[in-house]
């Protein structure tokens, strides 16, 4: 009996570069080449430890990266059937790509590329889901733009605890008075808003380009609340209007063209992976469901690397169970795991390279890799250990040595798709040839 497609393609991945590992994951059959960087054994002053970074540029180190694997590229194999029926228009509608994070992925520079990238080549299927508003001051997508007033309140963000109801991104805001705004400005053909709905739930006007288009009522049974509107196609400016003293709870649009891709940034300044543990898994899961991800990306590390109290094996175990929990959401999706970056901490003598990143990028790759998730090494394609010097000084990334500048994140980005689209490349040539040797026993069979 043959296997489907996508079987036939992953046996093929599997066997020619994938050994099992117990737990039925798997794990590269590669031998990962050491970085140009070597940790330091014990501590050392600063000018010391400085000394032992090579001064390779940063372009030299990209170059020596590219030897650096897509671990358990095999898990994206459902994914790169998906992008080839969207490349094809064999499916109705878009593919989704959801993008979690912390504040690397929060400020759009790299998720902004990411998604040109994917849209360039696959389609542009819109903006996908937005935040409502302006859940925090510096909050920006690349592709649309949210204003409000004044009386909107946060919940979600790092430090405000609160109920869980937070929904896809992990961040609502309130309103709880009269003549409250919110809007978005974007290129779509449809548009669905996500609230909270709830008892004595406030109504909101909606408005399209200035035009009144109908009323909204979020009172009701606790639940999730969707609100769906066709537009004519090309650019809008959507706004909302509270119109009671009473409780509105927003989530964020969604705004979506014919097909093609959407490339949704779910990050949260200052978060680590184990927020969404805050989230209320309900709500949570109808709103992945209701966006039906054909891919999830988890890009944390950055603020676990400064928590102490993380050990690799208290950090494996709770991003395994992280996984889990998305999984169960989202069974179809493949899930690719993006370690966090190179970076240094300031002391009194002066920046050092952060050894704690270390048992953070371990963690995440054995909790990756022992739960069938691609993974993706960002310290290692920087360089390695010790390379975000050499970004610093190529204006590359910030001097706080832990964020990038816009041509940095672009360089970031860059890398990924071009990984991504080289293993879709084989995906390619494994189909067709999968798909000649079908049809040529099926002559054989039937001469």
């Amino acid at each position: 009996m043959r296997l489907p497609m996508v079987g036939a393609i992953l046996a093929v991945f599997a066997l020619a570069s994938l050994v099992s590992v117990p737990g039925g994951a798997a794990v590269p059959k590669t031998t990962r080449k050491k970085t140009p960087v070597k940790a330091a054994k014990k501590k050392t002053a600063p000018k010391a430890q400085a000394a032992q970074v090579p001064s390779a540029s940063v372009e030299e180190y990209l170059a020596m990266a590219r030897d650096v694997p897509v671990e358990n590229v095999a898990a994206l194999v459902p994914f790169f059937e998906l992008l080839y029926r969207q490349q094809r228009s064999d499916t109705s509608g878009g593919l989704h790509i959801l993008h979690y994070g912390d504040s690397h992925t929060a400020a759009d520079e790299w998720t902004g590329f990411l998604r040109a990238l994917f849209q360039n080549r696959f389609g542009d299927g819109g903006s996908g889901f937005t935040h409502a508003g302006r859940p925090w001051n510096s909050f920006r997508r690349m592709d649309s733009r949210s204003t409000a007033s004044s009386g909107w309140y946060s919940d979600g963000l790092l430090g405000r605890s609160g109920d869980g109801m937070y929904g896809l991104a992990g961040v609502s805001i309130t309103a709880s008075r009269a003549r409250e705004k919110v809007a978005l400005e974007v290129t779509c053909e449809r548009l669905e808003l996500y609230f909270l709905q709830q008892p004595g739930g406030g109504s909101i006007s909606f408005f399209d380009n200035g035009v009144n288009v109908g009323t909204v009522s979020t009172d009701g049974a606790l639940a999730p609340g969707f609100f769906k509107y066709q537009s004519t196609p090309g650019f809008h400016r959507f706004e909302l209007e509270t119109q009671d003293r009473a409780p509105v709870r927003l989530f964020g649009w969604v705004a979506e063209q014919g097909k093609g891709v959407t490339y949704e940034t779910l990050g949260i300044n200052g978060a680590q992976a184990s927020i969404m543990f805050q989230w209320e898994e309900n709500l949570l899961a109808t709103h992945v469901a209701r966006r039906n991800p054909s891919l999830i990306v988890l890009a944390y590390g950055t603020n676990e690397a400064g928590n102490k109290d993380w050990t690799k094996e208290s950090y494996r175990e709770m991003f395994a169970n992280l996984i889990f929990r998305i999984r169960k959401m989202a069974p179809t999706a493949s899930i690719l795991v993006i370690g966090p970056p190179d970076r240094y901490i300031r002391t009194r003598a002066g920046w050092r390279i952060y050894d704690n990143v270390d048992r953070i990028v371990e963690g995440q790759r054995e909790a990756a890799l022992g739960t069938g998730c691609a993974f993706w090494d960002m310290r290692a394609k920087m360089g390695g250990k010790g390379s975000m010097r050499q970004w610093v000084n190529s204006g590359l990334a910030q001097r706080d040595f832990v964020h990038f500048t816009a041509p940095g994140y672009r360089i970031l980005g860059g890398a990924v798709f071009q990984d991504l689209m080289e293993h879709y490349g084989t995906f390619l040539k494994v189909r067709q040839e999968l798909i000649g040797k079908n049809t040529n026993e099926q002559t054989s069979e039937n001469p």
